[in-house]
């Protein structure tokens, strides 16, 4: 599975906004120039991260971005859904009963493909942009498999 541009830069962005911008506000151009990300790219993000409730902005000499929520309450998986990124391991969409091959059926590993997806949504439901900063995510993907005789991680 790939994380699409959109997603990435998002969260990296909102983790730079999380470190920096506690007290202050923060200006796109800064985040692009700390993480080294293009400036417009960053602008379509963050309209629609504002849209989305997750960020407020002021404009000004001394305007920028902050977090509109502490940044222990902001998942990760809300960032990458703010962009309109799903997140995805299959070429069908999740939980639908219509497969990717001609005629709609479901592939031989389909449903191996969509666990790992619902496994990848439970993990980023979990970490948030704290997390992240903090560098609290080591270890956070250890799932309690119930046959431990089957998975050693």
């Amino acid at each position: 599975m790939k994380v699409s541009t959109k997603a990435r830069y998002a969260v990296m962005a909102m983790a730079d906004l999380a470190n920096h911008g506690t007290d202050q506000h923060v200006s796109l151009s800064e985040i692009a120039m700390r993480q080294e990300l293009p400036l417009p790219y960053l602008e379509q993000l963050f309209n629609k991260l504002k849209k989305s409730g997750m960020v407020k902005s002021s404009r000004g000499s001394n305007g920028g971005y902050l977090l509109n929520h502490p940044a222990t309450e902001i998942r990760i998986i809300d960032v990458m859904q703010a962009v309109e990124t799903p997140v995805k391991a299959t070429r069908c969409e999740n939980h639908s009963p219509k497969g990717c091959r001609q005629g709609g059926g479901r592939c031989l590993t389909h449903d191996l493909w969509e666990e790992l997806g619902d496994v990848i949504r439970l993990f980023l439901a979990k970490v948030t942009l704290a997390d992240v900063c903090e560098r609290r995510v080591l270890g956070l993907g250890k799932f309690n498999f119930h046959e431990p005789r089957m998975y050693s991680l």
